[in-house]
């Protein structure tokens, strides 16, 4: 996916500044995975094993997991696509649709969590809830 898709896509587009960010799940942190990773990013890369390391177990504190995985999954699988042309066509309608705003509301609330995280020396975070 990353040689045949990702990267084709993004020669598409001024990626100098873009940050790659993903788990630490085996298939993802294969040494050649990381390498034409890093080719493409450099220190862009939050991964593990990458040049800055996913920070393990931080389900509250990674945007993608405490918001972008279940927004997004809620909304490509309403209508119950049955081919995967449906599937992706859902998934780039539902990813081009998420604006700037929603982002900027994704980012205070990462900042108030990393608060709480400092505040509370690591602690669990119970009471934190996404609010849109």
């Amino acid at each position: 996916m990353i040689t045949n898709f990702l990267i084709p896509e993004l020669n598409h587009h001024d990626v100098q500044e873009l940050w790659f960010q993903q788990d630490g799940a085996t298939c993802h942190t294969a040494r050649t995975t990381i390498d034409l990773l890093k080719d493409t990013f450099g220190d862009r890369l939050s991964s593990r094993f990458g040049p800055v390391n996913w920070p393990p177990r931080s389900c509250d504190l990674t945007p993608l997991e405490y918001f972008l995985w279940g927004y997004v999954k809620s909304l490509v699988y309403a209508d119950k696509p049955q081919t995967l042309d449906h599937l992706e066509d859902n998934i780039r309608r539902v990813i081009a649709d998420i604006r700037p705003q929603m982002l900027e509301k994704v980012i205070e609330n990462w900042t108030s969590r990393l608060d709480y995280i400092r505040a509370s020396r690591g602690s669990p975070m119970p009471g934190i809830i996404f609010k849109m």
